[in-house]
């Protein structure tokens, strides 16, 4: 205290504005907050323009709900058609589709069902009233047992499959007409009154979805062929690229291998939704059965059911390509200087049969049949090339035998075989001049030699306690080598199968009237 006696000085401190700071965890956030909106806007970016047509079918079914509300909405109509409209709105929910065809389908379905509901709803009603009050009720729940179990087994049967949509709406119309009918005592007119319902939203969904930017089955069918084609052409190039260079001696990790995480390998992510495609091929060549003529497809009665069959063989040439992509990824590898040996002759054999598939997918596409027999005589011929080639050195797939003439024939056919004498590795055998088996030649050329178990030979000779498993090994390194007669074999069998895909373009082209 200071100052007078009996006083009080009090210091007041001089308080300013105080920044009040916001904790780390606030502000990370508020900026995760951001960045997954950032995300998910881009993602929703991304997958509209993969396909607008999404974007396209989402706005028309927003537009013909609206025009349905519009009944319910608006007080005229509303006073016209009463509560019953709601109906309008949950056939456009449930009919509209994503195609033309399958609109067009599931409204017949709809209709036929809706019908048959409402004749089967007036009849017993008509019955039940005439049977007193104490047989009305149990008239109505055993024809609506009955109608259940009939409607529930039929669409289980295998040739009614295509129909099992409509079975639902008889079922569910059936006893929502006949129930609300025996409470408000006028089934016929609660009948009528649903039908015209549903017949309205039915009219509004068939205009919007055809007049409003039109999205057809047959186009989509069209075009996924067209694509299936060209990823079995790009993913057979593919394999044989990288079967045919060092990369391919490199096994990958073997989860990577069974959950097809090949990142450098597009075509063959392609090729494997190709397989997958049949019953997506199935689906719209039913719909686009459905479709009136329309674009390019301008005549009734167009066989689309061909294109389920040409999808059909292009994927059992798929199944090869798949194949020929084990053996690529398999823990048991021919060695790099093997392959290159035959690299002319598996190039030409897969080069040709790629150009073979990419011309009949160009064929379907301009919706043209073009002379396909030069290109079939180039497959046939280099195949055939390919074939002697492995016919006359097929010794070089036995590594460490006696003696060129105790394991296959000589070199014959020089101008089949002459790259093989300008090859830069030499391939030669052990012969009685005492010339370096392929197998010591392999060891000095320090390839590494891919086989089960994967370890190479030069592990087991530091071993001295397993010496005695080098035989088993040479003998594992000829399997090695036969795996190239594997991968041979079966772009040999994908050639085969070749023929039967240009009969049933063909065939395809004659009966959708293609363009010569």
């Amino acid at each position: 205290m200071n100052g007078k006696k009996g006083s009080v000085e009090i210091d007041i401190l001089h308080v300013g504005p105080t920044k009040v700071a916001l904790p780390d965890s606030a502000g990370k956030s508020f900026g995760d907050g951001a960045t997954s909106c950032l995300d998910l806007a881009r993602n929703v970016y991304d997958f509209c323009k993969e396909d607008v047509n999404r974007l396209i079918f989402s706005l028309k079914v927003g537009l013909a709900v609206l025009l349905v509300s519009l009944l319910i909405l608006v007080r005229a109509p509303y006073e016209v058609f009463g509560s019953s409209i709601i109906w309008a709105i949950l056939t456009v929910a449930i009919m509209f589709e994503y195609t033309v065809g399958a609109t067009f389908n599931k409204g017949f379905n709809r209709a036929l069902g809706s019908l048959l509901a409402g004749v089967l709803a007036i009849t017993i009603a008509q019955i039940a009233l005439h049977s007193g009050r104490v047989g009305e009720p149990l008239i109505i729940g055993i024809s609506i047992f009955f109608i259940g179990a009939v409607t529930s087994f039929l669409k289980q049967w295998p040739s009614m499959t295509p129909y099992e949509y409509g079975f639902r709406v008889v079922l569910f119309t059936f006893c929502l007409i006949i129930v609300s009918g025996y409470r408000m005592g006028n089934p016929t007119r609660t009948a009528m009154d649903r039908l015209s319902s549903i017949v309205i939203g039915a009219v509004v969904t068939l205009l919007v979805n055809v007049l409003v930017f039109p999205i057809w089955a047959g186009e989509q069918l069209h075009r996924e062929l067209i694509r299936s084609f060209d990823a079995v052409a790009d993913s057979l190039e593919e394999c044989v690229k990288k079967y045919l260079s060092e990369e391919g001696s490199e096994v990958p990790e073997f989860e990577k291998a069974v959950k097809d995480e090949l990142v450098d390998e597009p075509a063959f992510q392609r090729c494997r939704s190709t397989l997958n495609s049949a019953s997506k091929l199935d689906s719209l060549a039913n719909s686009a059965k459905w479709e009136p003529p329309h674009g390019k497809f301008s005549h009734f009665f167009y066989p689309w059911a061909e294109y389920v069959k040409v999808g059909a063989i292009l994927r059992h040439c798929a199944y090869e390509v798949m194949a020929l992509h084990g053996c690529l990824h398999s823990e048991i590898q021919a060695p790099y200087n093997l392959r290159i040996a035959f690299q002319s002759e598996i190039q030409d054999a897969a080069s040709h049969a790629a150009e073979l598939v990419r011309s009949l997918g160009k064929d379907i596409g301009s919706m043209k049949l073009s002379l396909q027999a030069s290109l079939l005589e180039k497959v046939h011929c280099s195949t055939e090339k390919l074939q002697r080639s492995i016919y006359t050195h097929s010794y070089l797939l036995i590594a460490g035998h006696g003696s060129v003439e105790a394991s296959g024939p000589t070199l014959a056919a020089p101008d089949t075989c002459k790259h093989l004498a300008e090859a830069p590795r030499d391939l030669s055998v052990n012969t009685p001049n005492g010339s370096e088996t392929c197998y010591e030649l392999m060891k000095k050329q320090h390839r590494k030699l891919h086989s089960w178990p994967s370890r190479e030979v030069d592990e087991f000779e530091e071993d001295a306690a397993m010496v005695s498993l080098l035989p088993r090994m040479k003998m594992l390194e000829s399997t090695t080598s036969l795996s190239l007669a594997t991968f041979t074999s079966l772009l040999i069998e994908f050639v085969a199968r070749l023929d039967h895909l240009v009969d049933a373009v063909n065939k395809l082209g004659k009966l959708a009237n293609f363009k010569n």
